[in-house]
């Protein structure tokens, strides 16, 4: 059974020189009870397509496809009807987590505020709420402190907490270990694990610019490059076998344990990613691939590869989905 089916989402930045396309034609589903991670280098469009499917503001447009959550198509929600699936059927952890909690307020008006919105009693959430505090080792005393009084970790982990108060059926966890130490990082993936476990939520999308992290925690991926998708597999697939030049790459860049310097030296990725301004009718990582040739003068669509979908010319006598 599927949580989201996304078709064909275009979501473009409004700008003085035009739209910047940073999703352009994105398809993908989450199955229920799986994790999604979504990796690819900065600007490849992970961040607004996980934005875009809760929160859209300007500059920020939608100018194309749908969402669908069950049988809602989020594309089609203004704000007042948004508001009421957010936290319960959608939620975000969002990038940069720590500095999301309104300043100006305890966190128990934080929480009560949230609760209020969506027409339930602080009193009834009490029990529930102490139980996730204590899940995140934080004491029901800091209900009564403002942000400012937490640490950045702290904050991360309280944010979890109220993001998956309503249980929704799918989370959307944003770069959350981004700005966080490595021991930090390791304590929030594992909460976030141990709160899916639970079944605070029934589905997680996970987006990362770190492939080690995804191996981790992620049952399939989806690699995103210039607002297209590169390729999506199951986890093992997209380690032991990966299809597109570009996940090859990634992978290629990453250090391996038990290998020396001497023996081995990571490979970066020549050159940089397009302009989203001035996209062509190529291949968007045609001018920083080794393997491009004649036919991807023209942009490939998704071909079936086994398991896998990959978006490559170089695939041309798979099932085109």
């Amino acid at each position: 059974m599927e949580i989201l089916q996304v078709k064909d989402l275009k979501l473009y930045y409004k700008t003085l020189y035009g739209m910047a396309k940073a999703v352009d034609g994105v398809s993908f589903t989450v199955r229920k009870g799986e994790t999604l991670g979504i990796a690819g280098e900065s600007g490849c469009g992970k961040t607004t397509l996980g934005l875009g499917l809760v929160l859209r503001k300007p500059p920020m447009v939608w100018c194309g496809g749908q969402a669908f959550i069950e049988d809602t198509d989020l594309m089609n929600l203004d704000e007042k009807s948004m508001r009421k699936l957010r936290y319960e059927k959608i939620s975000i952890i969002p990038q940069y987590a720590m500095d999301a909690l309104n300043p100006t307020k305890k966190i128990r008006q934080i929480i009560q505020d949230l609760l209020k919105e969506h027409k339930q009693r602080y009193e009834e959430k009490q029990e529930l709420l102490t139980e996730r505090l204590t899940l995140i080792n934080l004491n029901k005393k800091i209900l009564d402190m403002y942000p400012i009084e937490l640490s950045g970790g702290m904050r991360q982990r309280l944010v979890m907490v109220i993001s998956t108060l309503l249980n929704p059926k799918l989370l959307i966890s944003d770069e959350i270990t981004s700005a966080l130490d490595v021991s930090t990082q390791k304590t929030v993936i594992q909460t976030l694990y141990q709160m899916k476990k639970k079944g605070f939520m029934d589905s997680l999308i996970f987006i990362t610019h770190d492939l080690s992290l995804l191996y981790q925690i992620a049952d399939r991926v989806m690699i995103m490059y210039a607002g297209k998708v590169a390729e999506i597999g199951e986890i093992q697939d997209i380690v032991d076998n990966p299809l597109h030049p570009y996940t090859r790459a990634l992978i290629g860049s990453l250090p391996r344990i038990g290998v020396r310097y001497h023996e081995t030296k990571l490979k970066g990725i020549h050159g940089y990613p397009p302009n989203l301004l001035k996209i062509g009718p190529a291949c968007r990582f045609k001018e920083r691939c080794p393997m491009a040739f004649n036919k991807c003068e023209e942009n490939p669509p998704i071909f079936r590869v086994n398991a896998q979908e990959v978006a490559c010319w170089l695939y041309e006598e798979g099932e085109r989905v």
